[in-house]
Order: structure tokens, then sequence, then C-alpha cells
């Protein structure tokens, strides 16, 4: 069976909107797919403060801007099916929406971006609210992209996403878990317009500073790293803990941005060596797949490989449309399995009490 979907993923990291028109073939449960179209719109100033500041808002705001949201994205929907020439191609849109609150404790996530608007404005059929149902089940909601990475990239021992916030996947056997590492790139492109740039670009302005000890076994002892998995952070992690954390040692973006560098590439191999150590896995060689826009991080990609050179894990990064649209591609997945009503998120790695079909659907095309 060939499904053609778009899917639609805004990470915390708030670079913009990435957009992938796939076609998803299933044969006997093997999945195959081909990316057909893909892009990235960019937030302009005005979206990305609207979006980090949403959080602020009074309730009734927060739902105007839900709206508001859900316009933009059909609006950009729209233009990506006219740009690439997809009219009457598209079955079937997932989008995954920006993160707001993220609050597996307390019992709820919230997305932005209203999936009845999303489906009415582009007239298909719309599958959103990915994360609630495993929420309801008691889960963490997140991560969500393993079933995907399991389904559509085999092969790897571990899968590793750098994007606003790090998260690392692990297969072996019929096991799978994952869980969020550290706050990343959200961090890292803070510390970077701080000197007038969007993002440190190859891990240049960092590679010129030095770690600073004192900060660096200070991000090491936040508590977070001492839960175990299932875990996860929500976006306020890297605004209100620890960015606040690094501002308060008060020296250079340049030594800032090292020292965070060399954070998330440690807590990475940290994370990685307990799952081999904690699940007893012999074996001599691992592989891990790097996708994300860190991976783009040259100095970043750099010291992952180095500290996992111990461990005896091979890092590959994938090829470029992958690093960058692979949580997009596997949005356009979670919608096809839940339109087939299969599976979509797994037990094993939110702490569920038991795998489920998430996703709420909204119905665009005319009966």
């Amino acid at each position: 069976m060939i499904y053609r979907a778009i899917g639609l993923m805004s990470g915390s990291s708030l670079d913009g909107l990435d957009t992938v028109f796939a076609e998803l073939e299933e044969n006997r449960g093997e999945w195959k797919y081909e990316i057909k179209a893909a892009a990235c719109y960019a937030y302009n100033d005005e979206w990305k403060q609207t979006l980090a500041n949403a959080k602020n808002l009074i309730a009734h705001d927060y739902f105007l801007l839900h709206a508001d949201y859900g316009k933009y994205l059909a609006e950009q929907v729209n233009t990506f099916i006219k740009e690439n020439d997809l009219y009457h191609q598209v079955q079937l849109i997932a989008s995954h929406g920006h993160t707001v609150f993220h609050e597996p404790r307390s019992g709820f996530t919230t997305q932005l971006g209203c999936g009845a608007t999303l489906a009415a404005l582009t007239q298909i059929n719309v599958v959103n609210d990915l994360r609630s149902i495993d929420i309801a089940l008691g889960g963490q909601g997140a991560p969500i992209v393993p079933l995907g990475e399991k389904l559509l990239f085999p092969g790897f021992d571990f899968y590793l996403n750098i994007g606003g916030i790090a998260n690392l996947s692990f297969q072996h056997q019929k096991e799978f878990i994952a869980f969020d590492v550290c706050a990343a790139n959200r961090v890292l492109n803070m510390l970077a317009q701080k000197e007038g740039k969007e993002f440190d670009e190859d891990g240049a302005i960092a590679e010129r500073g030095e770690v600073n000890i004192a900060l660096f076994n200070a991000l090491n002892a936040l508590d977070y790293y001492k839960l175990l998995p299932p875990k996860s952070l929500s976006n306020n992690f890297a605004t209100d803990v620890v960015y606040p954390l690094i501002e308060s040692f008060n020296f250079n973006i340049a030594d800032a941005l090292r020292t965070y560098t060399e954070h998330i590439a440690h807590q990475i191999s940290e994370s990685v060596q307990h799952i081999i150590i904690e699940k007893a896995v012999r074996q001599n060689q691992f592989k891990l797949l790097i996708t994300g826009g860190g991976a783009f991080n040259t100095l970043l990609a750099k010291k992952i490989n180095e500290n996992l050179a111990i461990s005896n894990v091979e890092v590959i990064i994938a090829e470029n449309n992958i690093v960058q649209y692979k949580e997009a591609l596997i949005m356009a997945l979670l919608g096809v399995l839940r339109w087939r009503e299969e599976n979509t998120v797994l037990a094993s790695v939110t702490g569920a009490s038991r795998s489920s079909i998430g996703g709420a659907v909204w119905i665009g095309q005319e009966a």
C-alpha cells in the first residue's frame, strides 16, 4: 500500500517549519519511503518572538494564537503545494505543531496549531495532537520519533537527533527505548544570538573558546541527569534552567559556547555508556546515526565522535535531507499509522501503561 503525506515539524530551536511530502510504502510490515519534496519555511522575527513568548499568554490569547498558528500552517502548506505542483496528490497532512507546555507529571502536553483550521483551509485530511493519548496513559509523551526510526531506518543500534533538544533512541533485539538527553541547539542558538548570529555555524565561535570547568561541572550536576529513562524535557528547560545558569557565570560567549558544546557531547556519551552497561549488551561495535540540525555543527559532531570512541560506537551522519527533515518525514509516517489505526507510540519508550494509537483526525475533504 502506498500513501502520500505531508509531515510538518516545528522544533524548539525556532528555526522554522520543516515540511516534507513523502511517498510511504508498506509491504508485509516493512516500510519504504521517498522524499518527493521538502522545504523549511523560516520564521520571521515576529513569529519567533510570538512562539517564544506563548507560554506567558493568558488563556484567551493562547487560544487565539492556537487558531492563528493553524492558519499559518495552512498558508505554508498551500504555498508548499503550489511551489511543488502537488495539487490532488496529498492524501494526508500530519502536523506535530509547536510545543509550548510539556508537563507529563501534571498529565498534559500542548502543541500550537489548530488541526481543524489546518484541515478546513487546505481541504486535506489532518492528523495532529500526536502526544496526548500517551500522556493520558501515564507516559512521557516523548520522544515520539523512535517508532519511525525503527520502521524507516533499520540497521543501527543508536539514533541521535540533535535539534532544540537532543534525544537518543536505542534498539536491541526486540527492545526499543528512547529519551531526551539534554537541551541542545536551543541553548547554542541563544548564545550565538548574543554575538549577532542566528546560530554558531560549524561551531566556529565555540572553536575559539575554552572550556570553563566550573560551568561544565555545574551543568552536569543538574537534577534532570540523575533521572532514569523514560524521561523527557520541555522547551522551558533550555530557557528557564540551562541558559540562566550559563549567564550566572558571566564570561565571554565563545567560552560559553565551547563549554556547552562539550556538555552536550559529554551527556550523549554518558547516556550511551549507561545504556550499554544497564542492558548488558555484549557486542564489539555499535552504530549510531545522527540527524537534526546539530549534525551540521562540525565541532559538536567531532566532540560526540571523540566521546563515543571509548564505547566503540561508530558515528554516522545521515545524508543532508535526512539530517534536516527526518522528524518531518516521521510525522508523515505517524499520521499514516494513525490513519491505519496502528500504534504510533511505543510504551517501552515513554513509560506509558501500553503502546497507543495517537492523534486527532480532522476531515478536510468534502464527503
